[in-house]
């Protein structure tokens, strides 16, 4: 049985009335189909062919691969509270398939009581003097992520053994960002004050020449974690072996002098 003939398409036509070309149309000539997986656009070129490209829609984030990330050291979380260490290093140990670990957390597991109520109890120094002994004891363990206390970073001993044993990464975030997240608590023994923001402010002052001293520097920015998250990812992807106690630096990261 005779098929009937498939009726023939009309021309596009890439010149409009007004005489500009048209970009759509234009395209319409480049591609001939593509498709928006989120990520990742395919377009199917005349000629034959696949090829991707990045999408730029707003609020895709893209995932950069970890094959490449190295496993072999802990890698440790530091920065001021509020910046979003446990909240990324839960996400980045999921991803690096890697145990977490959050330093406040073991710590008050081994006193048996709250970090404000060891604050009260016995003051800030023995605090610091009971968190080296724990993060010490972590980073003898298997490699893990680590999200330490803001103020143990600026132990000197505390420093010296990140640095000896892991990959630091400081989570950097401005005063009015690190404001909104800390109101979400109440228990902050450093935050038992009238002025959040002016004790915030004397406290970047004082710390961050110190986080600035780690091995990498991310901006810990509003909106979903995962953009954080690939900002670490991309940063310790760039990261080479040869790189050990220097600091690297990815796309949207700045190496730090």
């Amino acid at each position: 049985m005779d098929q009937e003939p498939v009726p023939r398409l009309p021309p596009v036509t890439t010149e409009p009335a007004d005489g500009r070309e048209s970009a759509s149309l234009r395209q319409a000539i480049d591609f001939m189909l593509g498709f928006d997986y989120g990520e990742f656009a395919a377009w199917y070129r005349r000629g034959g062919g696949v090829s991707t490209a990045p999408t730029a829609r707003p609020g895709v984030v893209m995932s950069i691969p970890t094959d490449g990330i190295a496993r072999d050291r802990t890698i440790a979380l530091v920065g001021l509270m509020g910046a979003g260490k446990s909240c990324i290093g839960r996400r980045l140990a999921a991803r690096l398939d890697l145990p977490f670990i959050d330093a406040d957390r073991e710590i008050e597991e081994a006193a048996g009581c709250a970090i404000s109520e060891i604050f009260a109890r016995h003051g800030e120094q023995a605090f610091r003097d009971g968190e080296r002994r724990v993060i010490l004891r972590l980073l003898d363990g298997p490699p893990h992520v680590l999200a330490t206390g803001g103020g143990a970073f600026m132990d000197p001993r505390t420093r010296q053994a990140i640095r000896e044993r892991a990959v630091s990464v400081w989570l950097r975030a401005d005063i009015e960002l690190l404001l909104r997240r800390v109101s979400r608590r109440s228990d902050r023994p450093l935050l038992q004050v009238a002025d959040q923001r002016q004790k915030l402010e004397e406290l970047m002052a004082l710390r961050d020449p110190v986080y600035a001293t780690a091995d990498i520097a991310v901006d810990s920015a509003d909106g979903p974690p995962e953009a954080t998250l690939e900002r670490v990812l991309g940063a310790l992807s760039a990261r080479r072996p040869a790189d050990r106690g220097l600091p690297a630096a990815a796309e949207g990261e700045r190496a730090l002098p």
